[in-house]
């Protein structure tokens, strides 16, 4: 692991030069970090053998990152038990989907066609802007 912070130094790098908001490009390394752990931990089990592709694509207002994993893939899991994680009964991890889906504009999961899967947000200049 640690791959996942030269990822989401790129993808702030590459907003950055875009022109996105300091709260913007936070968002966007929050989601990059994530999605590469998650395609580290679940997509690929941890081997060495397997690799992430991080694949940034720049738009007029937005950015777009693919985060493809080797493995076997990960599929979106179900959403954790808010109230249950507030209240201290849920010890259980799986935020990481969750934060995806409420920092990035627009987040699918989809199967590699050479096996695994790949996570895409697109994040736009202005929260809440469609291209």
């Amino acid at each position: 692991m640690g791959s996942e912070k030269l990822a989401m130094e790129k993808a702030a790098e590459v907003a950055r030069s875009m022109g996105f908001s300091d709260d913007r490009i936070e968002d966007l390394k929050t989601a990059v970090a994530e999605a590469c752990l998650n395609a580290m931990e679940h997509g690929n089990k941890l081997s060495d053998d397997t690799a992430v592709a991080v694949t940034l694509r720049a738009g007029e207002s937005s950015l777009e990152v693919a985060v493809e994993d080797s493995g076997k893939g990960v599929e979106k899991i179900p959403e954790p038990d808010i109230e249950a994680k507030m209240e201290g009964k849920d010890k259980t991890r799986g935020w990481g989907v969750f934060l995806i889906e409420r920092l990035m504009d627009e987040v699918s999961f989809e199967k590699a066609p050479e096996g695994g899967s790949v996570v895409r947000m697109i994040i736009h200049l202005e929260r809440g802007t469609d291209q």
